[in-house]
């Protein structure tokens, strides 16, 4: 029994065999005519994970530009009677009507038992918030005295939102200073890694023979080595006598000191399969040096591979200075980083007493997560086959 036939459409229009060629090129004419920074941030935007992780990392390079404003109090200003105070919750609503955002005041007492410093909170005492106002004094980047400030606490009143340490220092504003030694030295790091990564890898690749043998070597012997009692032994070289600024400079050119070789090893890999080429050739039978051919035709080719390298370098970076100053042979008070606010928790008891002295450690995640997130991003659109 045969089935009954289908039912096609077909057009009367006449068929226009130019009209269809024009409209596949109109098509496609973008992607053809496409640059590869173009392409690259074409598929750099359906990464949505990179993409959000992306905008984080900017509104936090963003926020350490200003941060003496967003920070609440100055990185050393001290309230003795506060002291290992608990955060403080924010509220909107007191007795069922509306505030504003307000905390409440705060009745300390002394618990004879523990010898330990018992916060509650003043129900009868509404301490309103305030914004854009003037409050602690700062030098804003060390060069120009201001007190202005995004929010501030009222007038007498406190606002330990993340509570303070031993000290009597609010957390949250240090950890807002700290930010910007923390981030920074990712930066600066990777830039020297950046650096050594590419004319070490770069001569290595090109030359070869015995230099590129030298340079394997280098980097074997470098792995072979634990990072920590590396870091540590190249940390403790730094006299206890020298300024937090050097010091800090020092930490950074030891971070990315060491943690040249990846990016070494992938330009050195990237270099042999280029140099054969036939463009390469061509350059050499003009007279270009060694140096013009792999910096201007050769690094250039690859240079969103490296671009993403580095990002997944700069995690590295971070956490070496933490591991470091969390360990005490890093940056040192009164220098503020996430690594030297972690050593207020060092201690068993002291985490067990004072839980918010760990918070430090919560943007130092975010901030990894973020960059790992950001890097897995740009390799894949750096990535022309997918």
């Amino acid at each position: 029994m045969s089935s009954p036939a289908a039912n096609h459409y077909v057009s009367t229009a006449p068929f226009d065999p130019y009209a269809a060629e024009q409209g596949g090129a109109a098509e496609g004419s973008s992607f053809n005519q496409a640059s590869q920074l173009k392409l690259t941030w074409w598929r750099f935007k359906r990464h949505k994970p990179a993409l959000y992780a992306g905008v984080l990392l900017l509104l936090a390079y963003l926020m350490i530009v200003i941060v003496e404003f967003l920070a609440p109090y100055n990185v050393h200003t001290r309230d003795v009677d506060r002291i290992y105070a608990p955060p403080q919750s924010l509220h909107l609503f007191h007795d069922g009507s509306f505030v504003g955002p307000f905390v409440y005041g705060r009745i300390m007492t002394l618990d004879m038992d523990t010898l330990r410093r018992v916060y509650t909170d003043d129900k009868n005492k509404v301490e309103k918030l305030r914004f854009f106002c003037s409050g602690d004094r700062y030098r804003f980047w060390g060069l120009v005295d201001a007190n202005f400030h995004l929010v501030c606490p009222a007038e007498g009143g406190s606002l330990f939102v993340l509570g303070t340490d031993r000290l009597g220092r609010d957390v949250l504003s240090r950890i807002l200073y700290g930010a910007r030694i923390s981030l920074t030295i990712g930066l600066l790091g990777v830039m020297t890694s950046f650096v050594l990564g590419i004319v070490i890898g770069g001569l290595a690749g090109y030359w070869g023979g015995w230099f590129d043998m030298i340079v394997q070597r280098i980097i074997e012997v470098l792995h072979s080595i634990p990072s920590i009692p590396l870091w540590l032994a190249m940390a403790a070289i730094m006299p206890a006598d020298w300024s937090p600024l050097v010091v800090y400079l020092g930490i950074t050119f030891i971070l990315g000191l060491l943690d040249w070789t990846g990016l070494a090893r992938a330009v050195r890999s990237k270099l042999l399969a280029l140099r054969e080429e036939d463009y390469v050739l061509a350059a050499q039978m003009m007279g270009a040096g060694s140096s013009r051919i792999i910096g201007r035709h050769l690094i250039p080719g690859f240079m969103s591979h490296l671009i993403a390298s580095a990002t997944l370098t700069i995690p590295g970076m971070i956490l070496g200075e933490t591991t470091l100053s969390f360990l005490g042979l890093g940056l040192r008070p009164p220098i503020t980083s996430w690594g030297v606010l972690l050593t207020e928790a060092r201690s068993v008891n002291v985490i067990a007493l004072y839980p918010w002295l760990l918070f430090p450690v919560v943007p130092v995640i975010v901030i990894i997560l973020a960059f790992n997130f950001l890097g897995d991003g740009l390799r894949d659109a750096a990535d022309p086959y997918k």
